[in-house]
């Protein structure tokens, strides 16, 4: 259900890009606004980054395998780090077409482009609202980043109106600023790359960032019948789920059968608890007081 779920919201994301992206384009040239036709570059780069946020969620999702036993969910942040690269390469291409028409004269922007921004704008900000909602519900990594394609696409929107207001009061003399607005906007852009690639970087390099969720597997742990105490407790996300290596305190004159099968009911009571989870390596350690170390 949560694959079929994560798809779907992709789909959302690509076919509003594409609608969004012709249409930017086409107010965008009638209108005389490149700040606009650069609005429209990132929705058409957006298409490509959602297309590829697709692919990578039918291989992320795949079951574990022999050669693969902690399943494909590595693929995210990789997929990630090329929405990233889509989000970079529409900055260079906007900043570089702003700078070479900021020296270019040209007619004023039409105002009736401002309506047509103000609906981008608000469609933009609720596709965000929706993706990363749904982002943060799947645990998806990828998914949020494409959600920020939304708020950038946003953002740059926003610029565009600012620019084109000034375009507009200023009068002549003041045609090219929606150009600098899109410059502005190219800026925001490559900021808000930096702010997706940061986090799937560390999901790559398993940054441990969970201190909340350890807590409560931890808490969760000590509800298993024979778990005396916890100690170690690290986090792995492949994917949209969790895997969670654990080192519990038992009774050290039980048997290592019994030690045993309190780590099978320690895994089965955090898959329970916490759905997300999908694999516990457990490490049991006998519990010992101040008076009785053990060597």
């Amino acid at each position: 259900m949560n694959q079929n779920e994560a798809k779907n919201t992709v789909l959302f994301s690509l076919a509003l890009n594409a609608f969004l992206a012709a249409a930017k384009f086409t107010v965008g040239v009638l209108g005389n606004s490149f700040a606009i036709i650069a609005d429209a570059i990132e929705s058409t780069a957006d298409i490509f980054s959602s297309f590829v946020v697709f692919l990578g969620l039918k291989i992320s999702t795949k079951p574990s395998d022999e050669k693969h036993p902690y399943g494909h969910g590595k693929i995210e942040p990789l997929i990630t780090f090329i929405v990233v690269a889509f989000l970079a390469f529409s900055s260079f291409i906007i900043a570089m077409e702003a700078i070479k028409n900021i020296r270019t004269p040209h007619e004023m922007p039409k105002s009736f482009t401002l309506i047509f921004l103000l609906l981008v704008i608000l469609f933009k900000e609720l596709s965000f609202q929706y993706v990363n909602k749904k982002g943060k519900k799947l645990n998806s990594t990828s998914i949020k980043a494409d959600a920020w394609h939304h708020r950038s696409d946003a953002i740059t929107s926003v610029a565009a109106f600012i620019g084109i207001c000034i375009a507009l009061i200023g009068g002549k003399g003041w045609e090219n600023a929606d150009d600098w607005a899109a410059l502005v906007a190219s800026g925001l852009i490559l900021y808000n790359a930096y702010l997706i690639f940061r986090p799937a970087l560390g999901e790559l390099l398993d940054e441990q960032k969970y201190d909340d969720l350890i807590q409560q597997i931890k808490a969760a742990a000590l509800e298993v019948s024979g778990v005396e105490n916890t100690e170690k407790c690290y986090i792995r996300k492949f994917g949209m789920n969790y895997f969670v290596d654990i080192h519990v305190r038992v009774n050290r004159h039980i048997s290592v059968e019994e030690g045993h099968n309190i780590a099978h009911h320690l895994k089965n009571h955090l898959v329970d608890v916490f759905p997300y989870i999908e694999g516990v390596m457990t490490h049991v350690e006998p519990m010992v007081d101040d008076s009785s170390p053990v060597p």
